[in-house]
């Protein structure tokens, strides 16, 4: 089972369902790597990341879904790879690091758990995402899921607003310590609340629905873009 395949099957009905509008696709790089840096509402933001966006992006799952055999075809197809919850996952780390330096992109909440019902701005960052933008060298893209009352329903509008790509040199690290790693998932955190459109969830939002075909960009490993 390929991303592309899974992707053909289930994306349309994915975009029907969570009813998604998407804005600032021209901020999207062509290739990678980067970081896509989102809110995080439920969990159903990955997949809906991954209807939104040009790309196959990558994530972290917990270990234990792929125990279950079926799930773990899919959720590998999906571009899923295995992290412990609740303990530093040094194989996770490095797994991430590699995938970016293999040119892909990995898809990251900062708040590092889901907030559903609050405004992001009411919310706190972990540091794991500016320490990975550090030892990857990486750029990052924000990426704001706004719908009303920041509650995710079927058929219920979400907008996902794509920001502008935040440079590596953006984030002025020197000696990539604690400090420095906190001030860049700050800094990613405020670009993506800095999209945030309207404090109702911007259902008065006039966003163009996301388009429907896409082809595989040739690179390292299968990625996404919609035809033009």
């Amino acid at each position: 089972m390929s991303y592309k395949g899974v992707y053909d099957f289930f994306g349309p009905a994915v975009r029907r369902f969570f009813n998604i509008r998407v804005s600032g696709t021209e901020n999207e790089p062509e290739k990678g790597p980067f970081i896509v840096c989102a809110n995080h509402l439920s969990d159903s933001d990955p997949i809906i990341l991954d209807a939104a966006l040009h790309h196959q992006l990558r994530y972290f799952a917990k270990e234990e879904l792929f125990r279950i055999p079926l799930f773990r075809r899919l959720i590998i197809a999906l571009g899923a790879y295995p992290v412990r919850r609740g303990m530093s996952d040094v194989r996770a780390i490095r797994k991430t690091i590699e995938i970016l330096e293999n040119g892909e992109v990995v898809g990251m909440f900062p708040q590092g758990t889901r907030h559903a019902g609050v405004n992001p701005r009411k919310t706190d960052v972990k540091s794991g995402v500016g320490m990975i933008a550090w030892r990857a060298k990486s750029p990052v893209l924000p990426v704001l899921i706004q719908t009303k009352g920041w509650k995710i329903s079927p058929f219920k509008r979400v907008n996902v607003i794509i920001g502008r790509l935040i440079t590596f040199d953006e984030f002025g690290f020197t000696t990539g310590n604690k400090t420095e790693y906190d001030n860049a998932s700050a800094l990613i955190f405020e670009r993506i609340v800095e999209l945030i459109t309207d404090e109702d969830g911007g259902d008065n939002l006039l966003l163009p629905a996301p388009k429907e075909k896409f082809e595989l960009i040739e690179g390292p490993k299968p990625q996404v873009r919609w035809d033009s």
